[in-house]
């Protein structure tokens, strides 16, 4: 039997990547997102389940797990890749800004790894990626929200993995750095975000496939930091938070010349 993935944020970025893939290497894919996702219309009706699902709503996900497991009987791959940003310093942030990020990025995920800690424990195997960011490892300067609810996906998701193992489920939370995606785009005329640009290179869909299928599947490392370096060095910044905070306005500096010079 072939197995099945389940998918979140499929319309674009890494999740129209990710789930293109899966189908490739012959998953049976459940893709879903709010928006149209163009890419499946190709797709074989049988090997695959493309639905609608707002993550901030538990009720949704619900009823498309159903919809999933009527049509597959079992769930061996679920990612959480639905993610939104909404760039700004702590004083510019509305209501809508927090409550948005908060409900896809951090909600979201705790619905949709609900639903698979049930289902995957009863079949005594599975395995659960959560993508987070390496805004989750240390604070982000202008991203606070952002960088606040990656935290608590990669701390809910390093809390759970124990109990899960225990039951036969892997798990695993991906933490990449900026990606070549239309989040880039969106903060690209923000300074807020300058620190998000900070790095030596910038992410491709690429670099977090091979971070989902060869170190979460394969090898089934709990924690992916990609790329390594950069995460540890934000593990020190977290570490140390006087030290980050010095560290922070050189690396704002290097994050304001590189959206520039891509603005160009």
């Amino acid at each position: 039997m072939l197995p099945t993935v389940f998918l979140t944020g499929c319309a674009q970025g890494i999740g129209r990547h990710l789930s293109q893939v899966f189908y490739r290497k012959n998953y049976r894919v459940v893709a879903t997102d709010l928006a149209p996702m163009p890419h499946t219309e190709a797709w074989d009706p049988a090997r695959c389940l493309i639905e609608r699902l707002d993550v901030t709503r538990a009720a949704d996900w619900e009823r498309v797990m159903d919809l999933a497991l009527e049509k597959f009987g079992a769930l061996d791959v679920l990612v959480n890749n639905a993610g939104v940003i909404a760039p700004g310093f702590a004083e510019n942030l509305t209501v809508r800004d927090i409550d948005f990020q908060v409900g896809v990025n951090l909600n979201g995920v705790l619905y949709g790894s609900r639903l698979a800690a049930q289902v995957m424990a009863r079949q005594g195997r599975g395995h659960l990626i959560n993508v987070a960011s390496l805004a989750g490892v240390a604070p982000i300067h202008g991203l606070a929200v952002y960088s606040a609810t990656k935290a608590a996906v990669r701390h809910f998701t390093l809390a759970i993995a124990h109990e899960l193992r225990q039951r036969g489920v892997g798990v695993s939370v991906v933490c990449p750095d900026l990606v070549d995606t239309a989040m880039l785009t969106q903060q690209l005329p923000h300074p807020a975000a300058a620190l998000t640009f900070s790095g030596n290179r910038v992410l491709t869909v690429e670099d977090v496939e091979r971070a989902v299928f060869e170190r979460a599947l394969e090898r089934k490392e709990l924690e992916i930091l990609v790329p390594r370096s950069r995460g540890l060095l934000g593990k020190v910044g977290n570490f140390f938070p006087e030290l980050g905070q010095r560290l922070t306005a050189s690396l704002v500096k290097k994050g304001l010349r590189a959206q520039e010079s891509m603005r160009k």
